[in-house]
C-alpha cells in the first residue's frame, strides 16, 4: 500500500497564462478570481486537492513581471517567497503564445531559487492548434535544457476542458513528502472570508473596464456582520466594502451613469458571495480615492499588501 503524502505545489508563470483557472479546476471550486487582464491575482491563494493517496495544497501565485510600481515589486516578492517554501513548482506557459524572454527570465530565477522538483505545463490547449501545441512542447523542453530546469515531466493541459488534469495530479502526488494530511477533509481553501469577498467584488469590478483601470483598483472589506432581528431560518449578512481607485475620473468610471456600473458590480459579486457564505447578503459598496496607492507603502499596508 502506498504511503499517504501531503505537501505544497505552487503554480508560477507570466501574468495571464491561466494559473488561476487551473487552480480552480483542480480544486473543483472557485477560490481564485479570474480575468482576461494580466496581474489579476495579487496574493498567494491556497487550494486543496484531496484523494485517497494524499493531499495537495496548490498555491496560485501572481504573474511574475517587470514591476512599474511598489505594488508590482511586492507581488513579485510574493512569488519568490512562495516558490522557496513549496515541495514542487509547476511552471506554466500558454499553448497559444511563443515562449519568450519573460518565460526565460522566470525559469532562470526558478533554477537559482530552488532545487525542488519542477513540472513544465503547457496550458490553454483549447485555444491553440496541434502544431502550436507541438511547437510549445519542444520550446519548453529546450527552455529546461537552457536554464537547467530539469522538468520532471512536461504536460499539456486545458483547464477549460479538464484535458490531462488527472495526469498532472498523478505526476504531482509522488513528488510530495510522505506524511499525514495537513488540512481536514472537505476544506478547499484556508483563505479568510474577508479576503475572498474582496476578491469577488474586485473580479466583478474588473469586467469591462478600461485598460489602465484594473491596476488602479483595490477592494477592502470594512465589516461583515449579521443583520439583527432576522428570522433564524432567513438570516442576512451585511457587508460594507470600499473600492479604491487613484483618481476622481476613475471613480466616475467605476460608479457609472447614475450608479449603474456600481449596481452591476454589486449584483454580480453578491451572487458569488452568497454562494460562499451560504446565506443572503446585503452588500454596501462605496468608491473611494487613494491617490497613487500602488506606490504608497502606507496605503499598500492598509489594503493588505
Amino acid at each position: 500500500m502506498n504511503e499517504f503524502r501531503s505537501g505544497f505545489a505552487c503554480i508560477v508563470g507570466r501574468p495571464n497564462v491561466g494559473k488561476s483557472t487551473l487552480t480552480n479546476q483542480l480544486v473543483g471550486e472557485k477560490i481564485a478570481i479570474t480575468s482576461s487582464r494580466p496581474q489579476t491575482t495579487r496574493h498567494a491563494i491556497r487550494g486543496l486537492i484531496h484523494n485517497d493517496d494524499g493531499q495537495i495544497i496548490l498555491v496560485d501565485t501572481p504573474g511574475l513581471h517587470k514591476p512599474k510600481t511598489l505594488l508590482g515589486s511586492r507581488l513579485n516578492d510574493v512569488v519568490r517567497n512562495t516558490w522557496s517554501e513549496v515541495d514542487v513548482v509547476i511552471f506554466c506557459v500558454p499553448a497559444d503564445q511563443k515562449i519568450g524572454p519573460g518565460d526565460t527570465y522566470i525559469a532562470q530565477e526558478l533554477k537559482a531559487a530552488t532545487n525542488k522538483p519542477k513540472i513544465g505545463l503547457v496550458t490553454k490547449l483549447d485555444s491553440a492548434s496541434q502544431s502550436d501545441i507541438a511547437e510549445r512542447l519542444i520550446e519548453l523542453q529546450n527552455l529546461g535544457k537552457e536554464t537547467g530546469c530539469d522538468w520532471v515531466e512536461i504536460i499539456p493541459v486545458s483547464a477549460k476542458t479538464r484535458a490531462n488534469l488527472d495526469v498532472l495530479v498523478k505526476v504531482l502526488m509522488p513528488l510530495l513528502p510522505e506524511g499525514p494530511a495537513l488540512y481536514p477533509d472537505g476544506i478547499i481553501t484556508d483563505e479568510p472570508v474577508e479576503k475572498m469577498v474582496a476578491e469577488f467584488i474586485r473580479e466583478a469590478a474588473l469586467e469591462g473596464l478600461h485598460d489602465e483601470l484594473p491596476h488602479s483598483l483595490a477592494v477592502l472589506v470594512e465589516s461583515i456582520e449579521p443583520v439583527e432581528d432576522r428570522p433564524a431560518e432567513r438570516p442576512v449578512m451585511k457587508i460594507h466594502a470600499s473600492i479604491f481607485v487613484e483618481r476622481d475620473s476613475q471613480k466616475g468610471i467605476v460608479i457609472g451613469n447614475k450608479g449603474s456600473r456600481l449596481k452591476e458590480i454589486g449584483s454580480v459579486s453578491r451572487k458569488q458571495i452568497e454562494k460562499l457564505i451560504g446565506m443572503q447578503v446585503y452588500l454596501d459598496l462605496h468608491v473611494k480615492i487613494a491617490p497613487e496607492w500602488q506606490r504608497d507603502p502606507k496605503e499598500l499596508s492598509k489594503l493588505g499588501f
